[in-house]
């Protein structure tokens, strides 16, 4: 009798704990410190009321926070969240006032470099002019300022803006703003959402660096970069050794043992060798790109230079010379078989077969295509090492838009009165 009860008691204290143990988790988590891949260590960073409550509600986000370097370094809840009550975002919640999605400006309190060097990068405020027009910001001296240091800034392609325009907000909450959101100017005077790129809430290393991030925007035929990086060398090398790489390490220091091959991150971004961190995306490239007509950048050898010490890390000075000089010439290639097209759409325009509005003749389309899409995708897919990038999803099918443009001329001016005529005659 006697040892059957003390069996009984030791299974009900068993019992007990494993309950103690799931409240303590579920209904106040002290929440979990960095450690090896599966284990839990106690958390610092507090959270008080929101933890209890969203450990309920969300406990996924209580998860994530309490794996995440904040939480090592004690930032709460309420240090990202927690806003007045005049805030453009602040929502009333539980006595308080919350902001559900932190702007740059949050974390520009700790991490003010990094926002001030996004600041300057075409992820900023050149991004959402692509999409909206420089109107967007006219009525704001403070945002027009800042735009005005970015270098791209000059050098945006109106039709793009119209597309979002045509479409309407309808469509475009869901389709451009999406990715050009990134350089969202907000009520508060800041510019962006650092979380387009460091997801909420653990704001893993590991998450940040890996290219699949990167393939959330640069991705399709206008900007196939992901799928280029994809079929490259360096590529190649993630896809079947990436699960080997130090994907935590600590930023700054990161060498070729880390990372024996680039990744978007390590190109553009990361400290590598003997090379910084930055978030200018901008800063180690020479060229504009995804331009009409591709130009240098201003002081484009520091920022050639600057990339070619990345590249040296791993390559010789030989291979990064002679692959630099290739790249720059395909490039020069490519502006000139755009130039051709060009020339030939402001001859129809002079001649009086186009219309002044973007995109209401079959032709602006296909002019469109051949720069937008195929020109650019070429460009990237020598600089970035990808052969059926820049063979037949981008020079091939600038030469068949090219066929397309030249036959759809002969056809405007054999057979059709010029539009403005043409318009006039309708009025």
């Amino acid at each position: 009798m006697f040892t059957s009860r003390l069996l009984w008691l030791g299974l009900f204290a068993a019992a007990l704990s494993v309950v103690f143990l799931i409240g303590a988790l579920q209904l106040r988590p002290e929440g979990f410190q960095r450690g090896p891949a599966g284990t839990r260590i106690a958390f610092t960073g507090g959270g008080g009321a929101c933890v209890e409550c969203h450990a309920r509600t969300s406990p996924g986000i209580v998860e994530q926070h309490a794996r995440s370097a904040h939480a090592v370094e004690g930032v709460t809840c309420q240090d990202c969240h927690e806003v007045r009550e005049d805030h453009f975002a602040a929502v009333e919640h539980y006595g308080t006032f919350v902001a559900t999605t932190p702007t740059s400006a949050t974390c520009a309190q700790c991490h003010l470099t990094e926002v001030n060097q996004f600041l300057r990068s075409r992820h900023a405020l050149p991004a959402w002019v692509a999409m909206t027009g420089v109107e967007a910001l006219e009525n704001s001296p403070e945002f027009m300022a800042l735009y005005e240091q970015v270098e791209e800034r000059g050098i945006l392609d109106p039709v793009r803006n119209s597309l979002f325009a045509m479409e309407g907000p309808e469509i475009t909450r869901f389709a451009c703003a999406e990715c050009h959101g990134i350089g969202r100017p907000n009520p508060d005077g800041s510019v962006g959402n650092c979380t387009s790129c460091h997801l909420r809430h653990e704001y893993s290393l590991e998450q940040a660096r890996k290219p699949e991030t990167c393939n959330a925007c640069h991705i399709g035929p206008d900007h196939p970069q992901f799928e280029i990086y994809e079929e490259s060398p360096h590529g190649i090398a993630y896809a079947t050794m990436g699960h080997t790489w130090h994907w935590e390490a600590e930023p700054g220091t990161l060498t070729v043992s880390d990372f024996p091959a680039a990744t978007c991150a390590i190109c553009h971004i990361s400290g590598f060798g003997r090379q910084g961190t930055t978030h200018d995306v901008g800063e180690r490239l020479s060229w504009f790109l995804h331009s009409e007509i591709s130009e240098r950048r201003p002081g484009w050898q520091e920022n050639a230079m600057r990339m070619q010490q990345v590249c040296h890390e791993c390559h010789s000075q030989r291979f990064v010379s002679d692959f630099y000089r290739d790249a720059d010439i395909l490039t020069v290639r490519i502006n000139e078989m755009v130039e051709e097209s060009q020339t030939l759409m402001a001859e129809l325009q002079e001649e009086g077969h186009l219309t002044p509005e973007p995109f209401d003749q079959i032709i602006d389309f296909e002019y469109f295509e051949l720069w937008h899409h195929w020109g650019r995708t070429a460009k990237f897919g020598a600089w970035m090492q990808g052969p059926d990038y820049t063979q037949w999803h981008g020079v091939y099918e600038m030469i068949r838009s090219a066929a397309h443009l030249v036959e759809a001329a002969t056809e405007l001016r054999g057979h059709h009165a010029p539009a403005a005529a043409s318009g006039e005659a309708m009025r």
